[in-house]
């Protein structure tokens, strides 16, 4: 029985090659979402058995809100992959470059052309839509003339748009890191060897290098760490931090200690880290426990 995996966007966005990177050799079936919120929803309400959303950019950043959003949801982080991003400028067959007077894409696709956006404008029109590859469809199926998008090269292909110019993102090597999401799932412990955790921290004197001073007292490297205003406290932050560690037992052994250091201490997921882009071990046993 096929996977469902949720994904933000649609058929041949990036979101639906990162799940084809995933999962190379399962047969699965796209549960599209028109917003990262529906993404969560179809997995709590088991219209999913998994979803996969992109959470950082090498030129944009991280997705802040997609952070909060596993946290509210009690979801957690699987697995992991890191895809490349070439940008490609589209539109009408009949269209040149110059035709052009709107340009229509997802805010992280036009944040990571913002260079050569600059150069279309002021005469072009920026506005942000609902992902990539719908924004290009809609093109598409409307006919409208005078409208670009920005996308993968492979909604060009697979719609037939023209190509107006590629590779126009900022940073050439540009790439962007998917997460798979799911339900609680058994841990392997062998194979795990990163974790996303979320703690919060008042503003006293101290308090974050402490945190940070415990990981490198065990030998856990911190690889990311992002600051949250928590909502109705003034001045106090959540922090979600990425770390890398070799012992899974002394890892939880320091998160106990950790969690004497800081308030409402939360693992978002322990999982392998996946820069090789290996395909997920993730399956319907695993998932479900079959």
């Amino acid at each position: 029985m096929a996977l469902k995996i949720a994904i933000q966007g649609i058929e041949n966005s990036f979101h639906h090659l990162a799940v084809q990177q995933l999962f190379p050799n399962e047969e699965f079936e796209l549960v599209e979402c028109s917003s990262f919120e529906n993404v969560s929803k179809s997995i709590s309400d088991v219209e999913a058995d998994l979803g996969v959303i992109a959470i950082e950019n090498t030129i944009a950043g991280s997705i802040l809100p997609n952070y909060n959003l596993i946290d509210s949801a009690n979801l957690n982080i699987l697995d992991e992959t890191f895809l490349t991003i070439e940008m490609y400028l589209m539109a009408l067959e009949s269209e040149s470059i110059h035709d052009i007077d709107e340009v229509h894409s997802h805010p992280v696709a036009l944040q990571q052309c913002k260079e050569y956006l600059q150069r279309l404008q002021p005469h072009c029109k920026i506005i942000e839509g609902k992902d990539t590859a719908s924004e290009a469809k809609r093109i598409k199926d409307n006919n409208l003339r005078g409208v670009a998008a920005i996308a993968g090269k492979q909604v060009a292909e697979k719609l037939g748009l023209k190509i107006l110019d590629k590779n126009i993102q900022t940073i050439k090597n540009n790439k962007t890191r998917f997460v798979v999401l799911g339900r609680n799932v058994s841990e392997n412990n062998e194979q795990t060897n990163k974790a996303s955790i979320k703690f919060d921290l008042g503003h006293e004197v101290g308090s974050l290098s402490n945190v940070l001073q415990l990981l490198s007292t065990f030998d856990i490297n911190l690889t990311k760490i992002q600051s949250f205003p928590i909502e109705g406290k003034p001045w106090q932050y959540s922090f979600f931090i990425d770390v890398l560690f070799k012992d899974y037992t002394l890892f939880k052994d320091v998160v106990q200690m950790m969690e004497k250091a800081v308030t409402n201490l939360k693992i978002l997921g322990t999982y392998k880290h996946n820069l090789e882009n290996t395909p997920s071990s993730l399956n319907k046993e695993l998932i479900y426990g079959e």
